[in-house]
């Protein structure tokens, strides 16, 4: 049976908002980024739109409102435009800290990994910054060198022992699925998703 909640993470390009607004299309979920909460609050506060910056912020919200302060907030949006009256469920994207895949797991949901190829997602943000928005425009405008110095701050390989902290590794660790998005074709994603979260299940 296909999850009611699911917690979508994965290194940068690797397609979580894709598969998010997959399930928003194809099965009626409510799709929710979390990473769109913390860029529009910076915007709401003036603030450039940067990676680091929204790491910042969802530190500071970890420290003053509990580890899974984002999970939460997406929780209550869900239940704020109808809930599973309206939906078959939530997909929340993008689980950057350990403690949300914690969060979603303790609402009964299941954590989905997404990656690639790090020179095949580069190209692929480079190649659909239109696609992302003008907010994703911002931080993808990037050298690849950047872009892999990012994953490894964002991943926690720079020995941060701050529980608030971003760690994909952590993260990862605690995933239940994981798919590999690096032949471009949205179809075959589409198939490979869809089985893999049970949606093809007879």
């Amino acid at each position: 049976m296909p999850p009611k909640i699911l917690g979508i993470s994965g290194t940068n390009g690797s397609g979580k908002d894709t598969v998010g607004h997959m399930l928003e299309q194809g099965h009626n979920f409510f799709f929710v980024s979390v990473s769109d909460i913390l860029r529009n609050h910076l915007k709401i506060q003036g603030v450039p739109l940067t990676r680091e910056a929204t790491a910042q912020l969802s530190s500071e919200w970890r420290r003053k409102y509990g580890l899974g302060v984002l999970i939460d907030k997406a929780i209550k949006m869900y239940a704020s435009n109808g809930g599973d009256q309206k939906y078959n469920g939530l997909a929340i994207a993008s689980l950057r800290n350990p403690a949300e895949a914690d969060s979603v797991h303790q609402y009964g949901g299941v954590v989905l990994w997404l990656d690639a190829d790090p020179k095949i997602r580069y190209e692929r943000i480079r190649q659909n910054q239109s696609d992302r928005g003008s907010d994703h425009a911002i931080v993808d405008n990037v050298s690849f060198e950047k872009f892999l110095a990012d994953q490894k701050a964002e991943m926690g390989e720079l020995s941060s022992a701050d529980p608030t902290a971003l760690s994909l590794n952590g993260v990862q660790s605690k995933c239940d699925l994981f798919l590999r998005n690096e032949d471009g074709d949205l179809n075959s994603l589409k198939a490979k998703l869809d089985q893999i979260l049970g949606f093809n299940a007879s």
